[in-house]
Parts: C-alpha cells; sequence; structure tokens
C-alpha cells in the first residue's frame, strides 16, 4: 500500500469476498496480488506433493477476480504468490517445491537469509519484454523468499526475466497492456531501490493511462 501510494496511487484493500469479485472489477484501476502461502494444487490437476500452508477461499477469490481483470483487460501487478496465482488462473502450472529435483538439477538459493530490502541473486531480464521496458537493464539484482515457482508459462504469457539456474522471475501477457509477475518482493525493497520503486510506479502509470483512454 506504501508503495502504491508513494507512486501517486490510492491503495485499497480488497477482502477475500468471493460474491463481491465483479463489483471489485468494475471499481479498482488496477489490482496488486500480494505474496502469501501455497495454492491448493487442485487448481493446476495435482496431488499434494510439498504444499506448505493453503488458504482456500483466498485461492478461489484470487483466482476469480485474476480472470476477471484480465477479461477486463485491467493492469495487474503479481508479486511472489500473486505471480502464481496469476499463471495458474491463466491455465498454467507451478512446480510445487523447488527443493525437489527440477530441470537440471541445479538451483541457486530462492529462500534468502538477508533481510528483505537486501537483493542476493541476479534475473536476467529478456531484452523487448515489458520489464526491460520499465528498468532499460538487462540484468538486475532482486531478493527471493519463495519455495515455488513457475513450471509451465499460461497460453499468452511470456517469460520476461530468469534466474541463473533457469528459474522464471518474472512473466507477462503478450501484448500492449500491463500485465505482470515478479517472483521476488518489490514491496520490501521499493524505499531503497529505485528499480523496484519503478515497477509500481509503472502499474500506477498504466491504471491512469487506461482510464483516460476508457474515458475518451
Amino acid at each position: 500500500m506504501e508503495a502504491v501510494q508513494a507512486c501517486g496511487g490510492v491503495a485499497l484493500v480488497l477482502p477475500a469476498a468471493q460474491s463481491a469479485v465483479r463489483e471489485y472489477v468494475e471499481v479498482v484501476d488496477a489490482v496488486v496480488f500480494t505474496g502469501g502461502g501455497d495454492v491448493d494444487p487442485l487448481y493446476f490437476g495435482e496431488e499434494p506433493v510439498s504444499t506448505q500452508r493453503v488458504t482456500p477461499a483466498r485461492d478461489a477469490f484470487e483466482i476469480s477476480l485474476v480472470r476477471e481483470l484480465l477479461a477486463a483487460r485491467k493492469p495487474i501487478l503479481g508479486i511472489c504468490r500473486g505471480l502464481q496465482v496469476l499463471n495458474i488462473a491463466a491455465g498454467g502450472d507451478i512446480y510445487q517445491d523447488l527443493s525437489l529435483p527440477v530441470g537440471n538439477g541445479f538451483l541457486i538459493k530462492h529462500r534468502q537469509n538477508a533481510p528483505g530490502w537486501y537483493p542476493t541473486h541476479w534475473i536476467e531480464v529478456h531484452a523487448g519484454s515489458l520489464l526491460a521496458r520499465i528498468w532499460g537493464q538487462a540484468r538486475v539484482r532482486v531478493n527471493s523468499f519463495h519455495h515455488q515457482a513457475v513450471r509451465s508459462l499460461a497460453p499468452g504469457f511470456k517469460a520476461a526475466a530468469v534466474a541463473s539456474d533457469g528459474v522464471v522471475e518474472a512473466m507477462e501477457l503478450e501484448g500492449d497492456g500491463f500485465v505482470l509477475g515478479v517472483q521476488w518482493h518489490p514491496e520490501l525493497m521499493w524505499a531503497k531501490d529505485t528499480y523496484q520503486r519503478q515497477l509500481f510506479a509503472s502499474l500506477v502509470e498504466a491504471a491512469e493511462r487506461r482510464k483516460t483512454q476508457v474515458r475518451s
């Protein structure tokens, strides 16, 4: 909330009311999906393998909200769990636990012991992506607090950044809108890190731009 408001937006907290999803979409200009517990693997057709805390009401609410926002073409910023919810809601899936064998078996540390504001590993930003346009950089260091990650990208989405071990660190919807998910936690870094502040500023700008286009 502080990051959004510092960048010129008005931040509201949306209670997880399933019955209010369509009304929320009518009212808000953009949504930030925050970090949190694991998504029930039922939503991507798997049995639980190493699933940790699950909140069924939140899962159902956020997945419905993502789908309605995508249909309405409203800006979205997904953070950590928010990226995973975005991918699952749009038809992708995730690795349930990065501590289990994944890909080539080599993984960097994705759950840091350093303070939240401190970046601990590099990500490679894909040229031509929305993230590259926001940052103007090919490599940026980020923090890391997760044990799950994107496996198969949802239809219509593409990777915008990866870690050195190939884990997807950012994904975005193809096209000219603003639908972006990041695996790190910019809300813990924005006060000290200009790059992370730019994510929230770009979201606010995208929301204002879309609102202006609708009015005209």
